[in-house]
């Protein structure tokens, strides 16, 4: 899943991302509101963690602003104002749950997952079987047949995501989309790479590959059916 960070202080924002990047979230960062409005209102993003306190436009103000433009991204606002009308505006003003510093970074990760699950896709499940594979989607695991797989975070989101649309054709730019973030050269063929090391790792030796390439379109991830 690709998220948009969104916090003026540097340390908080590397820290944050660097945490989320190890939970194989894609996170482009942006530091102030109006780079932050633009980002949300030109790339699809499954989620947003957005700061109060911002330069150029507040989080309150960016968050109606998108609202306001029809865009319905599941928001995590993100500040150190802790009183009930702080909590009220930032409600009010369209976000999807609140969050006040200092927090508990797995308590992030929880309330994170949580808006996911009520945005506007399907929910994913905590435990999601597709053929002989289940994925633990709040572990981030993946067991075959009850053996454990040993993915890195970009393996694990690469095929998250294939497990998001079993059976149907993604292009590249689909997939750079959501697994990759703002670094993504469009040039290289890191997604056939990272394809071809996820093969090695989910499928049977013996049988035909899970993840098929269509020529000229992109992949299907088609599972044996159970």
């Amino acid at each position: 899943m690709r998220i948009l960070l969104v916090e003026d202080e540097p340390d908080a924002a590397r820290m944050l991302a660097k945490g989320l990047r190890e939970q194989s979230y894609a996170v482009d960062v942006v530091r102030d509101g109006r780079s932050a409005a633009f980002r949300a209102m030109t790339t699809d993003y499954d989620a947003i963690l957005l700061d109060v306190m911002l330069p150029q436009l507040d989080g309150i103000a960016v968050c109606r602003e998108l609202r306001a433009n029809g865009s319905s991204v599941p928001i995590l606002m993100l500040t150190a104002r802790d009183t009930v009308q702080a909590r009220i505006a930032g409600l009010d003003s369209g976000a999807d749950d609140y969050l006040t510093k200092p927090f508990d970074f797995n308590e992030l990760l929880a309330r994170l997952r949580a808006v996911v699950r009520r945005g506007v896709r399907p929910p994913l499940p905590e435990r999601l079987r597709v053929g002989p594979l289940e994925l633990d989607t709040r572990a981030r695991e993946v067991t075959r047949d009850g053996r454990k797989l040993l993915l890195t975070a970009r393996e694990y989101a690469l095929l998250e995501f294939f497990a998001r649309h079993p059976r149907e054709v993604v292009g590249r730019a689909q997939i750079a989309e959501h697994v990759w973030d703002e670094s993504y050269d469009p040039f290289s063929n890191v997604i056939d790479v990272y394809v071809q090391r996820l093969r090695r790792k989910i499928d049977d030796a013996h049988g035909p590959s899970m993840i098929r390439t269509r020529r000229g379109e992109g992949y299907a991830f088609t599972p044996p059916e159970d």
